[in-house]
């Protein structure tokens, strides 16, 4: 079982790697999308420590320490924004600090393909995370194959999206002599296409909506993608 959990874990991630690196017409060296990669399940990490501390934080503040570790739900569509910021920045982070000074970051779509590579480590660890943890040993194949399923659809590809989107307002931003105003839309804007994503699923908790809100936000993440392609940074 634990074998199996390990390869839905990585097989989600290595499947949209694959999809993102056949949209880069001059593909990158493997070692750097092994290291971006890499970065990426490292943020994963650091983003759950900082989610821990905002958790305890908020909950301290408005609860008082007595329930610290209890939110009110009217505190939930806050925390879910501060968390996917959280997930948004660290994101950003890894891809930012493994290869912005890279001889080989030399296109405007590198941005898009880096940044969704550092997503899709960063998703592996909430996967296997989330497949670890999945129900008695009973149900547990069927729950691992649902949580495996609902995540390649999901949270993984969701994660990949608004990072790519992030990209492509880095990559403006990079064109522009560094104009901060075009990455903080870009961080405002995934960031906010991410807490949706999030509150669906937490509210509605229905997988229909939320892949059709993925479906959109890939098409225009598709349309990045052809935009930025074949262009010199």
């Amino acid at each position: 079982m634990i074998a199996l959990i390990i390869i839905l874990g990585l097989l989600p991630g290595f499947a949209w790697l694959f999809f993102y690196l056949r949209e880069d017409l001059h593909p990158e060296p493997k070692r750097l999308i092994a290291l971006v990669f890499l970065a990426g399940m490292g943020s994963a990490i650091f983003a759950l420590i900082v989610q821990l501390f905002v958790n305890c934080g908020i909950a301290y503040y408005f609860v008082g320490c007595q329930e610290k570790f209890f939110i009110r739900a009217e505190l939930t569509p806050l925390l879910v924004l501060i968390f996917a910021f959280v997930e948004e920045i660290s994101k950003f982070g890894a891809a930012y600090f493994s290869i912005h000074k890279s001889k080989f970051f030399d296109e405007p779509v590198d941005a898009m393909v880096y940044m969704a590579v550092a997503a899709l480590g960063f998703a592996t660890v909430e996967n296997l995370a989330a497949l670890s943890g999945g129900g008695s040993q009973a149900n547990m194949l069927d729950t691992v194959f649902e949580i495996a399923s609902f995540r390649f659809v999901g949270a993984t590809l969701l994660h990949t999206l608004t990072s790519s989107l992030l990209g492509y307002y880095w990559a403006l931003d990079i064109r522009h002599f560094l104009d901060k105003k075009l990455l903080v839309v870009g961080i405002v804007f995934a960031t906010c296409l991410h807490a949706v994503f999030n509150y669906l699923i937490l509210n509605y908790g229905n997988l229909l909506y939320s892949v059709i809100f993925v479906i959109i936000i890939g098409f225009f993440t598709l349309t990045d993608f052809q935009k930025l392609r074949g262009e010199r940074v």
